[in-house]
């Protein structure tokens, strides 16, 4: 009778597994049915089928224990895209946020998952527990009955054959359908397959991009010493910038200084690193970016082309990415925070013009140095000296918007820094008597609980107008002013107009260092008097360039592009 007794507790336990396992396998189906545009048909489907091919999978062995382990793949992407939809409220896991995991710095996501306990605890509660109860399952010979199993099977079964309907009349409903883009997790698979594609390439690099040339020569013929430094931000949103009509004094030492032009109206193509900032490092952009990225090579190759000194230096670690990739074609390529010399894993942007100082005393006729900071990006306050900070409070940094004030204050702390790097810069190539001329941007924008969508940071799989509108800075010297007088004439014209900053950074850098090569477009440069805006367009997770219509922009986003005056239906 104990015998007895037992084996109905272990069969009672096997049916509660089968039923947590199944339940939290369809938890992002039935959450993404609540936040894609999906028909109601659509939705359904994408509920179903899954569903009843989950049951039916759990349903082939009595083992409950072993059956649920089977199922460990599909919780981990169920777990991946429930912290997703918690981040950012919608979408699918994205190509770009599986490559993320390989690009991104372990630190950057030590600091965001530290500050995510709520989504992290629901992770644990719903898929480790149940994950941990398996393996006592198959300790502890947990079975289902035969009549269990049999009802698990047949329900699976019926579910998965009206989801298969429910599928073939969604490719017959109002909105267009594909089980590759929209079923769940077919989508995901099929991500993570141009992840890899994409990973695997990158690996053939150097081998794809051997032959490539920009065959540049200098248009300056004149033999006084020049210097330019290209700066990349990161995450640094313009609508923070004291510069661009910010209510803060947020960049105080760029407001009313002479020789400095700012573009209010600029757009990235990309809200993510991995892709926003290979594109301003080369003449690529959304329009071509899929397609040639794994042959072309960055704007330092035409500089060392045409004669420069090149170096390039970072305050982000490597990340196995273009931009390492990029940065090495440089005669000098330091990154500043795997230097054996530096032991402490904090640096700040400003610990940059050090080596900026050693580049420009080390002479050269005529140098390029480019600048990659680590800007704005979370967790802010570490981004700063806390002595520095003008406001505050500053912390505490949980990522939830009961501490939106705290955010905001660390942000803008993060943007005077930036500031006054800028300002350090400008004065010292000022200093140096060099012809000399500073571009700056940076690669994307950031969410901060802006709005009633509550969304927060940045490479979201759908952007919003705050992780895409950025500042872009061009500043030039007084000695280059009196020989070139034109290009920051040209520049100030141009200042109101819209800017691709994706497309503009190399065009323009490479006409203020007289740099001419075939893929040099004069109508793309900002200090070029026949500069021509063309549409604003984004760089989609397929890599495919899409009208700001198709990118996944809201109604709050367009509203926002409006009160700027950029226009995003433009012919």
């Amino acid at each position: 009778m104990k015998h007895s007794d037992q084996n109905q507790s272990k069969n009672r336990l096997a049916a509660v597994l089968l039923i947590w396992v199944l339940a939290a396998c369809i938890v992002p189906n039935i959450w993404l049915s609540l936040t894609e545009p999906l028909t109601a048909v659509q939705a359904l489907a994408n509920i179903l089928l899954p569903a009843g091919i989950y049951a039916v999978l759990m349903s082939l062995s009595r083992h409950i224990g072993r059956s649920s382990l089977w199922m460990i793949t599909v919780m981990f992407f169920a777990a991946f895209q429930i912290v997703l939809l918690y981040m950012y409220g919608r979408s699918i896991i994205a190509v770009d946020m599986f490559l993320n995991l390989v690009t991104t710095n372990p630190d950057e996501v030590g600091e965001l998952l530290g500050n995510m306990f709520p989504i992290i605890a629901a992770i644990i509660i719903i898929y480790l527990t149940p994950i941990s109860l398996s393996v006592v399952a198959v300790v502890g010979k947990w079975r289902l009955t035969p009549r269990a199993q049999s009802v698990t099977r047949r329900s699976g079964i019926a579910l998965a054959l009206c989801g298969l309907i429910l599928v073939g009349c969604s490719f017959f409903s109002s909105r267009p359908y594909s089980t590759l883009t929209d079923l769940y997790p077919v989508n995901v698979l099929y991500n993570v397959g141009l992840a890899v594609d994409r990973t695997k390439r990158l690996a053939s690099y150097p081998e794809t991009s051997s032959e490539f040339t920009f065959r540049a020569t200098s248009t300056h013929t004149d033999s006084v010493p020049e210097i330019y430094v290209a700066i990349i931000g990161e995450t640094s949103r313009a609508d923070n910038w004291q510069l661009f009509g910010y209510h803060r004094p947020t960049t105080p030492e760029l407001v009313g200084r002479s020789n400095l032009v700012g573009f209010g109206k600029a757009l990235s193509q990309s809200n993510t690193t991995h892709k926003s900032v290979p594109m301003l490092l080369s003449a690529l952009d959304a329009s071509d970016f899929g397609d040639s990225l794994y042959t072309s090579k960055s704007f330092i190759t035409p500089f060392k082309e045409a004669g420069f000194k090149t170096a390039f230096i970072s305050n982000q670690n490597r990340n196995h990415s273009f931009i390492d990739r990029f940065g090495e074609e440089a005669d000098t390529c330091v990154f500043i925070r795997e230097l054996p010399a530096n032991t402490i894993n904090r640096h700040y942007d400003t610990d940059l013009l050090e080596y900026l100082d050693r580049q420009i005393a080390d002479g050269g006729s005529r140098q390029l140095i480019v600048l990659h900071t680590y800007g704005s990006h979370f967790n802010y306050i570490d981004r700063y000296p806390q002595e520095s900070a003008q406001f505050s409070p500053d912390g505490p940094a949980d990522a939830i918007k009961a501490f939106r004030n705290e955010q905001l204050n660390a942000y803008d702390n993060t943007i005077t820094l930036t500031s006054r790097l800028l300002s350090s810069i400008m004065d010292r190539l000022e200093q140096s008597g060099l012809r000399s001329a500073l571009i700056y941007t940076s690669d994307h924008g950031e969410d901060i609980f802006d709005d009633e969508r509550n969304l927060f940071l940045h490479a979201s799989p759908c952007p919003s107008y705050y992780q895409i509108h950025v500042p872009f800075l061009i500043w030039t010297s007084s000695n280059f002013n009196e020989a070139y007088p034109d290009l920051l004439n040209n520049a100030t014209i141009n200042s109101e107009k819209f800017v691709s900053s994706s497309k503009a950074y190399f065009h323009t850098l490479m006409e203020i260092a007289g740099i001419a090569s075939p893929r040099v477009r004069p109508s793309a440069s900002l200090v070029n008097a026949f500069y021509a805006p063309e549409q604003p367009v984004y760089l989609n997770d397929h890599n495919r360039s899409v009208t700001l219509r198709e990118s996944g922009l809201m109604t709050p986003d367009f509203h926002k592009l409006d009160s700027i005056g950029i226009s995003y239906d433009m012919k």
